[in-house]
């Protein structure tokens, strides 16, 4: 049997939805397939999402933003908008949207109560 595959989308694919798929990832072991996209992707993830999440043990420094495309959407089990109202390029089998704020210029200490929201969103929504 094959694990239900979530992709987490965020605009920049550079905070939001690199946080949420390394948070999955850390949270439910090898339970799901994990992968994240974006609209308009950034250069690089935002440093201080990996800063965070390596305090985690969990290195996403090498992740480099992408753009979504309809496979994407076509092929997830799951697509987690880490903000709600995106225009997706397609229909997902089983959409969930949350409302997060974008931490695009923030630094270590604004995003750890955002990356403890996250973690506790996807302990209500995938691991509990």
């Amino acid at each position: 049997m094959s694990k239900p595959t979530v992709l987490f989308l965020c605009k920049h694919n550079a905070g939001r939805s690199q946080l949420g798929a390394a948070l999955l990832q850390h949270l439910a072991g090898d339970r799901y397939t994990v992968d994240s996209a974006g609209f308009a992707p950034a250069d690089a993830v935002n440093p201080a999402i990996a800063a965070t999440v390596a305090e985690l043990g969990i290195d996403i420094t090498g992740n480099a933003p992408r753009a979504v495309t309809a496979a994407d959407i076509d092929d997830a089990d799951v697509v987690v908008a880490m903000k709600p109202g995106l225009q997706l390029p397609g229909t997902p089998k089983h959409l969930v949207e949350w409302s997060f704020p974008d931490p695009e210029a923030w630094d270590v200490d604004s995003v750890r109560p955002l990356r403890e929201a996250v973690a506790t969103a996807i302990a209500k929504e995938f691991v509990s």
